[in-house]
């Protein structure tokens, strides 16, 4: 395997990693956030009133975005799969 493929497998790898992390990352940085303004505006201090509201968009991201995400790695995977086999050839 030369350097350029595995450089471009590198690449693709952190390109796949950044967009299916993403929707997860972003569910649970607006769901702290809105708990933070609730906290701020009712001045309630409760560390569960962060964590709940934490999960349960987890929880709705990993439903909504699943499919979506494990179809992106299992195409990423078959890809390189085919790489490294025509490499041995």
């Amino acid at each position: 395997m030369s350097a350029d493929i595995a450089v471009d497998i590198c690449r693709r790898a952190m390109e796949v990693c950044i967009l299916v992390l993403l929707p997860v990352l972003l569910s649970a940085l607006c769901a702290g956030v809105m708990a933070g303004l609730f906290q701020a505006a009712t001045q309630l201090q409760e560390p569960t009133l962060t964590f709940v509201p934490k999960v349960l968009a987890l929880g709705g991201a990993l439903m909504l975005f699943g499919p979506w995400m494990l179809d992106r790695l299992r195409v990423f995977t078959t890809e390189t799969i085919n790489l490294m086999g025509l490499l041995h050839r």
